[in-house]
């Protein structure tokens, strides 16, 4: 099926009232606390203006997240805190923006739980410089999030209306002064053939789920660059981090490995022209 079939509407404008512009710009020497529930949320507040209240909560589901594993490197913990997951759900689910289940997110999609976000996040293994691409941009979070691992991002949305709305999220963001969301290039179209235009890529993170692995994306990912993925049936994925692999004879192989050690973990299916009518 493909996923405008189950289009259930176009939901509520994502604009929410902002507490105030961050009164410091991202750099990538800006780190905040990260052993303290109190002095976190008070070193946000005085370098980014953030709500203290949404801010406890990002660092008790940040606690969660720890204990299961999901985050491997300083980097992707500094990501994770930095990253205002609450601007990215619909309005009446601001105060859930931190639940560790999915939420609708409206036309008939849903923003992933942040534990299986920050997982997939820190099997990239992304580096500062490393052009990555995401297929299947939804909320606009899992870019949001790349970027504070590289300024080097793009992003592709099958639906027109929804791509149209998070570039609006990344934007009124931007002008709030969240200003390393401009390193955000936002396309919409058919994901599963990718960016060529862009390509090739070092890092490829699929967020929505298919039962293979689609050769556009692996011809654009370059030798040695990873790809993470829900493989499998609908609603039974697995994902996976593939990693492409080139012999001195260009005979090129794929190294496949599960980063949830086989747990299913359903996804919301890659649509497009590739399905059988």
């Amino acid at each position: 099926m493909l996923r405008r079939e189950f289009l259930i509407g176009a939901a509520a404008s994502l604009v929410t009232p902002a507490l105030a512009d961050p009164p410091s710009p991202f750099q990538p020497d800006l780190w905040p606390p990260m052993n303290s529930r109190g002095d976190f949320i008070a070193w946000m507040q005085a370098h980014r203006g953030e709500d203290p209240v949404i801010l406890g909560r990002r660092w008790d589901r940040y606690l969660e997240v720890l204990k299961f594993n999901d985050l491997w490197t300083p980097a992707d913990k500094r990501a994770f805190l930095f990253t205002p997951r609450e601007e990215f759900v619909l309005p009446a689910d601001r105060d859930q923006a931190y639940v560790g289940h999915y939420l609708d997110i409206g036309f008939g999609v849903t923003i992933t739980p942040p534990g299986t976000m920050g997982r997939m996040t820190s099997a990239l293994d992304l580096k500062p410089g490393e052009r990555v691409l995401e297929v299947g941009t939804g909320s606009g979070y899992q870019s949001a999030l790349l970027t504070y691992l590289t300024s080097a991002v793009w992003t592709i949305e099958i639906i027109p209306e929804l791509a149209a709305r998070t570039r609006g999220v990344y934007d009124r963001l931007i002008g709030r002064g969240y200003r390393e969301f401009a390193s955000i290039q936002t396309s919409q179209g058919d994901g599963y053939y990718g960016l060529p235009m862009a390509s090739p890529f070092d890092k490829i993170i699929v967020t929505c789920g298919i039962d293979h692995i689609p050769p556009p994306l692996l011809q654009q990912l370059k030798p040695g660059g990873t790809m993470v993925i829900p493989v499998g049936p609908p609603g039974a994925q697995r994902i996976l981090k593939a990693v492409k692999q080139v012999g001195p004879d260009g005979e090129m192989k794929v190294v496949r490995s599960d980063i949830f050690g086989g747990a299913i973990i359903p996804f919301v299916p890659l649509s497009g022209g590739h399905q059988p009518e």
